[in-house]
């Protein structure tokens, strides 16, 4: 066994570290100062240690259990956001006929003007009213 296996490296800050394990990736390969020699066929386990040794499938289960709960519930806040632009879209769709129902009509409508006051719509108002209603009812109705 080879338990003397050290690491020697510089951190961040210019201070030593000695573990048995090797740097994070993110200590550059200028800083590091040891390593553990290369094991020797001599000291490789025995052959019915390496075929008892758990076989390694190179996949972590957990991380893929994870990442799918992860993309569910992505695909899931996907859908809520769709349902409430389709419901918001639907109730456009709703206030736009109606209001082109009241404009076309021929009722008076009144709005408030910048005062406060009540103004009766003209037909050039009204008209243009009618267009911008007609482009909500073309964009949310279809």
């Amino acid at each position: 066994m080879n338990a003397a296996a050290q690491w020697q490296w510089l951190d961040k800050d210019g201070r030593k570290v000695f573990s048995d394990r090797a740097p994070p990736p993110e200590v550059l390969e200028k800083d590091i100062q040891k390593r553990p020699a290369p094991r020797t066929p001599a000291s490789a386990p025995a052959p019915q240690a390496e075929a008892s040794a758990p076989k390694l499938s190179g996949v972590d289960k957990e991380l893929v259990e994870r990442k799918k709960k992860v993309d569910e519930a992505e695909v899931a806040r996907r859908k809520v956001e769709q349902d409430k632009f389709l419901a918001a879209k639907a109730e456009n769709c709703n206030r736009a006929r109606q209001a082109k129902t009241s404009y076309e009509s021929g009722q008076r409508i009144a709005q408030i003007n910048d005062k406060g006051e009540r103004e009766v719509m003209d037909a050039a108002s009204r008209a243009a009213e009618l267009k911008r209603i007609n482009a909500i009812i073309e964009s949310d109705c279809n």
